[in-house]
């Protein structure tokens, strides 16, 4: 049972995944930052829509050290696109 859950968690990141990345080729908007920022929204979106009701796993544990990562990194991308708006000598 827990493998099937597992594995069907999976199979929605991937989809997600792909289908941001699809999107941002034909937009013609295809970045390191962008497909790591849909990735992220997708995998948030992921884990609570496959969240288990009663009983969590163990391996779903383990994807708050993920989600903590991601949003560190996230916050690192946003602090970096302010900073390059910002004109010079504000900071």
């Amino acid at each position: 049972m827990a493998t099937r859950r597992r594995a069907r968690f999976v199979r929605a990141q991937l989809a997600w995944s792909l289908a941001a990345v699809l999107a941002l080729v034909l937009l013609e908007s295809l970045s390191y930052e962008l497909v790591f920022v849909t990735t992220l929204i997708g995998f948030l979106v992921v884990t609570e829509l496959t969240a288990p009701f009663a009983v969590t796993p163990t391996w779903r544990g383990r994807l708050r050290w993920l989600i903590g990562l991601g949003l560190l990194v996230f916050g690192y991308v946003v602090i970096r696109r302010v900073i390059e708006i910002l004109p010079p000598g504000v900071i």
